[in-house]
C-alpha cells in the first residue's frame, strides 16, 4: 500500500487526475510489489531489477485530485522470474482505477539490471 498526493500539474482538467499519471502510478506500484515479492521469496537482501512485460488499466470513474490517492497491490500469480500483480487506485474511499500486469526479472544485458 502507498499514499500519494497529486499537484495541479498532474490533472487532466481542474479537479481530476490525468489518466497517464494514473497508469504510471499503478505500473510503478505494481512493479515494486513484484520486486519485493521476489526478494522475500528468494530471501535476498535486495529486490531484483524487474520490468513491465504488460499491464492493462481499467478506469472505473474519474479520479478526484483534491486529496490523497491510495494505491494497493497484491501478487496474483508468481512463477520463476515472472510475477502477475493486481492493483487498484482509490480516492476519497472509492476505487477509481484497477490494473493487472506482468513483471519480469531482467538479466545483465538489460539496462534496468541492478538499477536499485
Amino acid at each position: 500500500m502507498a499514499d500519494w498526493t497529486p499537484a495541479p500539474e498532474h490533472e487532466a482538467f481542474d479537479g481530476y487526475l490525468n489518466g497517464g499519471i494514473i497508469g504510471t502510478l499503478l505500473d510503478c506500484h505494481s512493479n515494486w510489489t513484484a520486486a519485493i515479492h521476489l526478494m522475500r521469496s528468494r530471501r535476498a537482501d535486495r529486490p531484483p531489477g524487474c520490468v513491465t512485460a504488460d499491464y492493462a488499466v481499467r478506469f472505473v470513474r474519474p479520479t478526484p485530485s483534491g486529496g490523497p490517492i491510495h494505491l494497493r497491490a497484491r501478487v496474483a500469480e508468481a512463477s520463476g522470474d515472472r510475477v502477475t500483480v493486481e492493483a487498484e487506485l482509490s480516492a476519497g474511499g472509492r476505487v477509481t482505477a484497477t490494473c493487472r500486469g506482468t513483471f519480469i526479472v531482467v538479466g545483465p544485458d538489460h539496462p534496468a539490471f541492478e538499477r536499485w
